[in-house]
């Protein structure tokens, strides 16, 4: 918070993923750290935690000044939401319990589960993650994401996403998705079982 007070930095958190959790851990608000208000502005969205992906629709809370920055920018890029969207929002937020979050997350941790045991089996290190859609795989030595992603992609039929994608420290990983159906998690996971992850 000091250094970004000193340069007048304004931090913009997304905080999309916050309630797609596992294990009992809970994720916290950025707006929880003392001085956070006075700099940031933290985005919600209900496209994660209520399956709405795509449809646009969320939330912005924090600091008064950035908000009314963010309220005059917006009002100049679109019209706004689609009342159909808000009507569905009003809906997901007033009537879906946290009992039906909990047993999504359940579906996600499953998938997260099977996806770790075969990508360690197969020698890639996949460390097991607390909250998110994904899972992130760091790439066998001399191997770029690009490269690694292409390998699985021609040899095995199984598409991820290199990391590189997300900028230079998401090089050396790729990422799988946990949102893919349970049936084909499976086909890609049997895909991926005999994977012989070796440079030629």
């Amino acid at each position: 918070m000091d250094f970004a007070k000193a340069f007048d930095i304004a931090i913009c958190h997304d905080a999309a993923y916050s309630e797609v959790t596992f294990d009992g851990y809970e994720a916290p608000s950025f707006m929880q750290t003392p001085g956070a208000i006075d700099v940031g502005i933290e985005f919600h969205s209900l496209s994660k935690t209520y399956n709405m992906t795509g449809w646009r629709i969320g939330t912005a809370v924090g600091n008064s000044t950035l908000i009314d920055g963010l309220l005059r920018v917006k009002s100049n890029l679109d019209s706004g939401i689609s009342q159909a969207v808000q009507y569905m929002g009003i809906e997901a937020l007033e009537n879906i319990t946290p009992e039906w979050i909990n047993s999504n997350n359940d579906i996600y941790k499953k998938r997260r589960d099977r996806m770790v045991e075969v990508l360690n089996g197969i020698g890639l290190v996949v460390p097991t993650p607390k909250a998110g859609l994904y899972v992130w795989a760091k790439c066998p030595e001399g191997w770029t994401s690009a490269e690694l992603a292409a390998e699985l992609l021609d040899k095995h039929s199984v598409v991820v996403t290199p990391g590189r994608g997300y900028g230079e420290y998401g090089e050396g990983y790729i990422r799988l998705s946990l949102t893919t159906p349970d049936d084909r998690v499976e086909e890609g996971l049997s895909r991926l079982s005999g994977a012989m992850l070796e440079k030629s």
